[in-house]
């Protein structure tokens, strides 16, 4: 007779996230390589992809600046938009690099707040 004791077990939890994530996200990676392969860079639902995409992460962008949680929280908000503004020119003037958009954005926001107190 089967006995599902094992259930119960330290580790199972650990393999269950790992089985489940790793299915969860490698159908849809393998989905993406064997349409993706039969798309033009310039189709109509690749720009539409990537319309989405820079919407979702504008949306997830704004919500951390408007409405933080955790110690973002205790920033205030003319300091946050003045870093995400920074960050931004920053990243337009300096050749589209993200990483000097973000270097100047959390420069801002840490020098600020030194300046705060």
């Amino acid at each position: 007779m089967m006995s599902y004791q094992w259930l119960d077990t330290w580790w199972w939890p650990y393999v269950f996230i790992a089985v489940a994530g790793w299915l969860a996200t490698d159908l849809w990676r393998w989905l993406g390589v064997v349409v993706g392969a039969r798309l033009k860079d310039d189709s109509l639902l690749l720009i539409w992809v990537r319309a989405v995409a820079t919407a979702l992460v504008a949306a997830v962008i704004a919500k951390l600046v408007l409405y933080p949680s955790g110690e973002l929280k205790h920033v205030p908000v003319a300091l946050r938009l003045l870093a995400l503004g920074l960050g931004f020119a920053a990243f337009l003037a300096l050749r589209q690099r993200v990483w000097v958009g973000i270097a100047v954005a959390l420069a801002v926001l840490i020098g600020g707040q030194l300046l705060l107190g």
